[in-house]
């Protein structure tokens, strides 16, 4: 039998390993199988929300829903939708899909029933596995797939009648997981058995990471993200605790409750935690928050880094401090991991969007309108190439080779490296705006600047658009702390927080209240939408606006056309 501690090395190092076979892989090793590992914020299978399946557990429990799905003819490369708002119900399926060689398709629960049955007819799926909420929101569309089951009752299959483990290709799709859809329909981004597990082979070479031991997930669970953070708990034999919402609210209640050393999220759910009242709440556990997605905003990451405690390492021994770390980054749903980390803590000092260096299993340039590299200090769109890449889009190869450019990805990330080769996020290049004479607006660096230098701002969104005469416009929407006074009249505070070239285009420094920002599945705000809004009331009334899309957006470089 293997120990635990060999157990990250010796599913690392077996190439037939990959996030397709983690939990039948792990469960072949013989080693820990009663140890608690998993355990969901809802009821699984009859146990109450919290009780942790041990590792014997969770394959009883996965080999019952594959037994089921199976029984409905699903077999081997069969695309399986997952549309339900229960972590469970998407990480148990995903692993019973997996077992069966099927390709699991997984839904945030928050995209609204016209857009998922769009979606999902577009996948060509073979059938839906829906909670009752989820059927309902589908009725009236046509998804061009039947609702299989409801993911819950799955559980209540036949562990004993599942078929054997599909043996998985490197190269085999093991999962569909989709894009924010904050500019339209979402995209459908196809993860590979090797690709979804390699950022874990690479950590498994490293030294075993601090609050590794006790992680609460607060990430969407139909994201590739979440799928990572699952196959690296069961590598790690680490324990993990999967919530259904990602809001601030609900996540502090779950640290509360369950007291996780490390607590995995998006940017979206930091922003959301800093708005509360932290020092009322026992946060003492945490040690580690770790970020994947967008870069997260300096205003908000010192909120969380002043709360929890951190184990240091001295002549005296092995201590804690007040205060923890924050692992921030840039990722996205097809880079199947974050390209870059860096490690902000109590005085560390390196913020304005730096996401760091990148990992050593990530070859990235910074690249022009003519797809050719840029130098330090130069902005252009970041092109990466990694293991970790996703394949491409489902169904979609157009959109998948547009992306592509000399065997890198092209993310839209528009960055640029300082002369120490460390990396700075400044917007999304749809998000951006040509104010002409090789001049750029930058709405993510401008709301990084805002929320710096106005203290009693929660959140902050921008919004360029071009008027009816060409003319750039922009608008500052303001989510206030609170306690904050809404009367307040910002414009000089904001005014002086941005640089010369975007304050001159501003229109309006705004007071929003949450119900002003339209948000996509997880949270983003979608500008798209705020764009259109904004662009109709800056058009006079005889003059015929310009889409939003094109007003906003500069050039793309070349191959992302």
């Amino acid at each position: 039998m293997s120990s635990i501690r060999s157990i990250r090395s010796l599913l690392a190092n077996d190439p037939d390993v990959g996030a397709g076979n983690v939990l039948t892989s792990r469960t072949a090793l013989g080693t820990g199988l009663d140890d608690p590992l998993l355990s969901f914020d809802t009821t699984v299978d009859g146990r109450p929300a919290g009780e942790a399946l041990t590792l014997r557990g969770a394959d009883r429990a996965v080999r019952a829903r594959a037994a089921a799905l199976h029984a409905l003819g699903v077999g081997r490369r069969d695309v399986v939708v997952v549309y339900a708002s229960a972590a469970a119900d998407q990480v148990l399926s995903f692993l019973a899909l997996a077992r069966l060689g099927a390709v699991p398709a997984l839904l945030n629960p928050g995209v609204e029933g016209e857009r998922a049955a769009r979606y999902i007819a577009r996948l060509g799926a073979v059938g839906i596995l829906a909670d009752p909420a989820h059927r309902a929101e589908l009725a009236g569309h046509d998804p061009a797939a039947p609702v299989l089951a409801d993911a819950a009752d799955l559980g209540t299959g036949d562990p004993e009648s599942a078929p054997a483990p599909y043996r998985h290709h490197a190269d085999d799709p093991v999962a569909i997981t989709h894009s924010s859809g904050t500019t339209g329909m979402p995209k459908a981004v196809v993860h590979s058995h090797a690709s979804l597990y390699a950022s874990i082979r690479h950590r498994a070479a490293l030294p075993r990471p601090q609050g590794i031991d006790r992680v609460l997930s607060a990430l969407p669970a139909a994201h590739a993200a979440t799928l990572i953070t699952l196959n690296l708990a069961l590598s790690f034999h680490s324990r993990l605790h999967l919530i259904s919402q990602q809001t601030g609210p609900a996540v502090l209640e779950a640290i509360e409750r369950w007291r996780p050393q490390s607590v995995f999220g998006f940017a979206t759910t930091w922003a959301d935690l800093a708005r509360q009242d932290l020092s009322a709440r026992d946060l003492s556990s945490v040690g580690l928050w770790w970020n994947t997605g967008d870069c997260a905003h300096e205003a908000h990451i010192r909120r969380l880094i002043a709360q929890g405690s951190r184990e240091t390492v001295t002549r005296e021994g092995r201590g804690r401090l007040p205060g923890s770390v924050f692992v921030d980054g840039l990722g996205s749903t097809e880079m199947g991991h974050s390209h870059f980390h860096i490690t902000h803590a109590p005085g560390t000092e390196k913020y304005g969007r730096c996401v760091g260096r990148p990992h050593t299993f990530v070859d990235c340039e910074v690249v022009g309108p003519d797809g050719e590299p840029l130098g330090p200090g130069e902005v252009g769109e970041l092109a990466t190439a990694s293991p970790t890449l996703a394949p491409g889009y489902w169904n979609d190869s157009v959109t998948t080779y547009r992306t592509r450019l000399r065997g890198r990805f092209l993310t839209g990330d528009l960055m640029y490296r300082d002369e120490e080769g460390y990396y700075y996020h400044v917007d999304r290049l749809v998000d951006a705006v040509d104010l002409g004479g090789g001049k750029r607006l930058y709405t993510a660096m401008s709301e990084e600047r805002v929320l710096a230098a106005v203290p009693d701002v929660q959140d902050c969104t921008v919004v360029a658009v071009r008027d009816g005469g060409g003319r750039v416009v922009t608008d500052v929407l303001l989510l206030l702390a609170d306690g904050a006074d809404p009367a307040a009249d910002r414009t000089a505070e904001v005014l002086a927080a941005l640089d010369g070239d975007t304050a001159a285009t501003v229109r309006s420094v705004l007071v929003v209240g949450e119900d002003d920002l339209p948000l996509g599945p997880t949270g983003k705000v979608r500008k798209v939408l705020l764009r259109e809004r904004h662009l109709a009331a800056a058009a006079p009334a005889d003059t015929a606006a310009a889409p939003a899309d094109t007003a906003a957006a500069p050039a793309a470089p070349a191959g992302a056309r």
